[in-house]
Formats: C-alpha cells, sequence, structure tokens
C-alpha cells in the first residue's frame, strides 16, 4: 500500500479507489464523501485492518458526492464537512455525528516566501477570489504585510471545482467576513467562482498550488503539511494574527456548543478567541437511522468507536483534532438510541 504521504505528493485521485488496497469482502466497510479528513481517514482504517482484519472502502469524492450517495444508499456512510440541517437529516431518516475537527488553511507558491510570512484577513481574501486583488503587491496586501517584500506577481487563484465541504467551509468564512462576498457568491458544497483555477479535491488544490506560480489555494491542513506547501497566516476574529496548528483548531473547536445542537449541527468558522484559527471546521458522518444493512452499519460503527478510542495520537500527528471524550459518549449514546434493526440498536458499548 502506498504511504499516505506518497499517495498524496503523487496526488492520486481516490475516486472510487479505497483507502486501502484490500481484497473486497462482506466484512469490508464502505463509505464515500469528504476529502477534508481522508488523511486520518487513512491512517486510522491501516491500523485498524492491521488489528482487525477490517478494511475499509472510502471513496474522497467530496462532500457533495457522499451526501448524494448516501442518500441513494450505495454505501453504508457518508462523509461530509458541511453539516446537514436537522429537517434534512429528519426528511432522509438520516443521523449525523462529528468525526474529527481540522483547519482549512490558504497556501501560496511564491518564490522567497516563507510559511506565515504573508498576513490576511477574511475581506483581503474574499476579494482575491472575487477577482478583485489581482496582484500580490497590491495596497491592500501591502496594509497587511509592512516590511514583507512583495513581488509584482499576478495571483492564481485556485478553488475546488468539486462539491466539497472544504468549499463550504471556506466560503462560509468568507461570507462571515466579506458582506459582499455573501452576496455575490455566498456559502456553500459548490458556488460560481468569478476568477481562477478550478481543481479536484484538496489532492488537486494542493497539486495545482505546487504547480503554479503565484497561486493561492485552500486545502485541509494536512495536505499542506505533507505537501510542504506555504501556509498564509490570518487575522482572526479577535483581530489577532494566527498559523494554523493543532492548538490554534483546538482554540476555535473550544467554542463548540455539541451538546445544545440538534443533529450536532455546528460551524467553528470565525470563532472568538486570541489564539483560533479563523477556517476550522468538523467532518460528518452520515448513516440511516434504519439501515438497510444492519451488520454493515454495526461493522462501520465499530471501526468509528476504535478510532475515539485509540485513534487519537494518529489524529494529533496530523494536526487534527480528536472529538472531546463528552462529546464521544453523547455521539455513542444517540448511536445507540437512534440506529436500529427493528426496535433493537445496532451497536451497543458492551459488543466493542
Amino acid at each position: 500500500m502506498l504511504t499516505l504521504t506518497k499517495a498524496i505528493l503523487r496526488g492520486a485521485t481516490i475516486g472510487a479507489v479505497g483507502l486501502i488496497a484490500v481484497s473486497a469482502n462482506a466484512a469490508d466497510i464502505s463509505g464515500a464523501g469528504a476529502t477534508f479528513p481522508y488523511p486520518i481517514y487513512s491512517k486510522w482504517a491501516d491500523a485498524y485492518k492491521k488489528e482487525t482484519g477490517v478494511g475499509l472502502n472510502y471513496q474522497s469524492i467530496g462532500s457533495g458526492g457522499g451526501i448524494k450517495q448516501i442518500k441513494a444508499k450505495t454505501v453504508t456512510f457518508g462523509a461530509s464537512d458541511m453539516p446537514l440541517k436537522p429537517e434534512e437529516l429528519d426528511s432522509a431518516g438520516l443521523l449525523q455525528f462529528p468525526m474529527i475537527m481540522g483547519g482549512v488553511v490558504p497556501v501560496t507558491n511564491l518564490k522567497g516566501i516563507k510559511p506565515g510570512e504573508i498576513k490576511l484577513n477574511g475581506t483581503v481574501l474574499a476579494n482575491i477570489y472575487m477577482g478583485e486583488v489581482t496582484k500580490w503587491n497590491d495596497e491592500q496586501i501591502k496594509a497587511l504585510n509592512p516590511g514583507v517584500n512583495l513581488p509584482n506577481t499576478a495571483i492564481a487563484p485556485v478553488y475546488r471545482s468539486d462539491g466539497s465541504g472544504t468549499n463550504f467551509l471556506f466560503t462560509d468564512y468568507l461570507s462571515k467576513t466579506s458582506p459582499k462576498f455573501k452576496t455575490l457568491i455566498g456559502a456553500n458544497t459548490s458556488v460560481q467562482w468569478p476568477a481562477g483555477i478550478g481543481a479536484k479535491g484538496n489532492e488537486g488544490v494542493a497539486n495545482m498550488v505546487k504547480q503554479t506560480e503565484g497561486s493561492i489555494g485552500y486545502v485541509e491542513y494536512a495536505y499542506a503539511k505533507q505537501n510542504g506547501i506555504p501556509f498564509l497566516a490570518m487575522q482572526n476574529k479577535d483581530g489577532k494574527f494566527v498559523e494554523p496548528k493543532i492548538t490554534a483548531f483546538q482554540a476555535a473547536a473550544a467554542n463548540a456548543d455539541w451538546a445544545g445542537s440538534k443533529g450536532y449541527y455546528v460551524l467553528l468558522t470565525d470563532q472568538p478567541g486570541a489564539e483560533s484559527w479563523p477556517i476550522t471546521g468538523a467532518s460528518f458522518i452520515l448513516m440511516y437511522k434504519q439501515p438497510q444493512d444492519a451488520a454493515a452499519a454495526a461493522e462501520a460503527l465499530k471501526f468509528f468507536a476504535w478510532a475515539y478510542e485509540k485513534g487519537d495520537k494518529l489524529a494529533s500527528d496530523l494536526d487534527y483534532v480528536p472529538m472531546p471524550p463528552a462529546v464521544v459518549k453523547m455521539v455513542e449514546k444517540t448511536w445507540g438510541e437512534s440506529i436500529k434493526a427493528g426496535d433493537k440498536p445496532v451497536w451497543t458499548a458492551s459488543a466493542q
């Protein structure tokens, strides 16, 4: 099996290819969706396969594709970084729960620029993606970066061309910080970008940025880290410039009110706090409350329970934020109460 680093550096188009190269069998778990959590799902899948012999076939096709596939009942679970609203969950007979948290980071390809050397705020970042700021030495960027030798290089915005939760988190943040962006483009898994270059998946955006001088893109942090792409520092809601790292993601995640949010519908973008990274988000799992294949659903929940219990270090190593123990208890209680075959729970803690 390719290592995660090699897979990302090669920009593998995962599509219908499983996370790990395993022979398909009845015990394998099927899922599809977000590319945001792909690096950690890959790590978990590899470790879980070695421990249990059960494989995970996950199609990293974007949140929009994951939502479509779970609604079409072609996979046991879907994964999305855009949480579905409670009314949509109810109408589809779905349950959602948060699996992991992390950060979306702006990345760039500019000669001589070190990671974090260029600082932006949400307004200027929105203006870049609206095609209004077109050069790296534009006055708006200069004002935020006194003393930085900004080149007279054209900015090439790179965006996600597929329906994705990364798109949603990024556009949700820009919509919160730029009223004009909210009106003209808005927040969604797929939007009409007025300028730039489209690329598929976090993998595709990372590779396009690496190949394009003067580019700017946005990817889940693990992709920036694994590919060695310089990130930009961002001004957060408290007016502080912060760099992407696990403590900054944790600071934003600390504000989450999971217990008070129906259907675990929580958005973590533009959170207050001096240390908070402004484009933080959770990745969610979608499953049916009355699954067609109860055994397959039980296998999936066993994997997620294992990841909650044993996957924290693997997650932290990739700068994801594991779900807090209190949230895990809430989620597992929800599984027992809501995911059933007839009137019997598909999963129980004692079955682990």
